[in-house]
């Protein structure tokens, strides 16, 4: 017999596919709720990102002879800093955000499981109360990988100022180390957002189960999830590929004769729409890898904890309607891990 399927998703362990088709459901089911609150965090980065943008427009190169007083020299490298410090602080807001973001999210993929839609108020109702072990997590997983970048940096300083010339040699592989702890980390917590929303965790027993849950599947998440990056990557470049060949076109076919003003006025706009499109595109994308990650903590669930037991009897009762489906956490005594010791027709993959 097979498995029920009442919303976007067969209630047993999934195979890559409909974890593919889940995601994509989950967000046309909920397009307000899921796309809405994307848009939202995407548009305010994105906005502060075309503010620092805009105005690295009016720094002026260096002179070719160089600076001829210290005074031309800071004049000319402060706006440069600030640039750069409004960049960094742009690029760990979006990482915060996006931590939170996702654990909010997990909440229309749960329960669409079901079949039950996700308003946008009802999503940030239901997770009202996980909102400060989520930005306690987005701010310790912050600090961890501010840590991790600075010891690395610190090491290659050592490395160069010790051996010299030699120590580069050092430095490819202390890289590419580097790159294979950051993503085995980052993959070992990757559904710790999820079980902090969804079953009400702390951040750091949100962090011990989601350890707890990738350990034997550490290579398939990092299998989809790269797969899913690189997806999204590919869809975003060639939707930006004709406005960044635009930019440079635009001017030259319907104003070849155009002075300085005109060519600065059809950059800014150019620009306006290509960071228009960034953020509409980012949203999507955003919306797509989160509902991803949500499912494979539930595919998870269902493998070790037997979650799809859970879902079914609440699928049989019509219990908690308005609630969040799984926040009973892991099931009593005789529910049975995945994959099962008898033989049954499931995927194991």
């Amino acid at each position: 017999m097979a498995p029920p399927k009442p919303g976007i998703v067969p209630l047993r362990p999934l195979f890559f596919g409909e974890i593919m088709d889940g995601a994509f459901q989950t967000i046309r089911r909920n397009a307000k709720t899921m796309f809405g609150s994307a848009l939202i965090v995407k548009a305010i980065t994105g906005a502060l990102s075309g503010a620092v943008e805009f105005a690295t427009l009016g720094i002026a190169r260096p002179p070719v002879g160089g600076f001829t007083s210290q005074d031309e020299a800071t004049q000319y490298f402060s706006p440069v800093l600030g640039a750069a410090a409004g960049i960094m602080g742009i690029s760990l807001l979006s990482m915060v955000l996006a931590a939170i973001l996702q654990g909010v999210m997990a909440i229309p993929v749960a329960r669409s499981a079901l079949n039950r839609p996700t308003g946008f108020k009802q999503m940030w109702s239901l997770a009202r109360s996980r909102l400060w072990p989520l930005v306690g997590f987005a701010a310790l997983i912050l600090a961890g990988a501010l840590l991790f970048f600075l010891v690395l940096f610190l090491l290659a300083v050592l490395i160069l100022t010790g051996l010299g010339p030699v120590g580069g040699l050092l430095l490819l592989p202390l890289g590419l180390g580097a790159i294979v702890v950051y993503a085995w980390i980052y993959t070992k917590l990757m559904v710790a957002p999820a079980a902090i929303t969804v079953e009400e965790l702390g951040v750091f027993a949100g962090l011990r189960r989601s350890w707890a849950l990738t350990t034997r599947n550490w290579w398939r998440i990092f299998g989809i999830t790269l797969l899913v990056a690189f997806m999204v990557g590919i869809i975003g470049s060639v939707i930006q590929i004709p406005l960044s060949l635009a930019s440079g076109g635009v001017t030259a076919v319907f104003a070849p004769h155009a002075g300085a003003p005109q060519v600065t006025t059809t950059a800014i706009v150019l620009a306006v729409v290509s960071l228009v499109v960034g953020i509409l595109v980012g949203a999507v994308g955003f919306a797509f890898q989160t509902s991803v990650a949500a499912l494979i903590y539930m595919d998870l669930r269902m493998r070790r904890d037997g979650l799809d037991l859970e879902l079914l009897r609440l699928l049989e009762t019509g219990e908690d309607p308005d609630g969040v489906p799984g926040r009973r956490g892991p099931p009593q005594a005789g529910a049975q891990s995945w994959p099962p010791t008898t033989g049954q027709g499931f995927p194991t993959g």
